[in-house]
């Protein structure tokens, strides 16, 4: 009779371990499971996601800053066109880091909600409603600290996705 008792309570013990495993361990591979669902689905935006600098331009002429435009405000301006299959949302643009200046002394550029003194950036889809696959986002980086030589510019999405540009003045 004690074996039978002892037998039972062993495995009543048994299935009340199994039953507290399961409830630790269970939560643990769920978590795990929600984590690289999460981690796929940054991949795939990243990979999606691509875009490309097709051309900057400065108001500089002939080896000086000139105000072209004649608004009184010395700008550069950056033309990057989405060449990923994803739609960009325009309402979030003001989240891209931009990065200019002379090359080995470029800075971060805020965007104009940021501060609009000093050097500040602002931008414009041209030929879209939104910044979709095949659209031209139009930045404007206004007071441009421009110097005569090698200029750099990187435009970087929140994913991380980025494309750089050189080019001389």
């Amino acid at each position: 009779m004690d074996k039978a008792i002892t037998t039972a309570m062993l495995i009543v013990i048994s299935m009340v371990m199994a039953v507290m495993l399961f409830n630790v361990a269970y939560p643990a591979i769920v978590e795990g499971g929600d984590a690289i669902v999460n981690m796929a689905d940054q991949q795939n935006d990243r990979l999606r996601s691509q875009i490309t600098i097709v051309h900057a331009a400065a108001e500089w002429t002939n080896g000086a800053v000139q105000d072209t435009n004649g608004n009184g405000v010395i700008e550069v301006f950056v033309w990057v066109k989405n060449v990923g299959d994803t739609r960009l949302p325009y309402a979030g643009i003001e989240r891209l880091d931009i990065f200019f200046g002379p090359q080995g002394n470029f800075k971060r550029i805020p965007h104009a909600s940021e501060s609009t003194t000093g050097t500040y950036w602002d931008a414009t889809v041209v030929n879209a409603t939104d910044w979709e696959p095949t659209a031209t986002l139009a930045i404007t980086i206004h007071q441009a600290p421009l110097q005569a030589g090698q200029q750099f510019l990187k435009v970087t999405m929140p994913n991380g996705i980025d494309s750089e540009y050189f080019w001389s003045l």
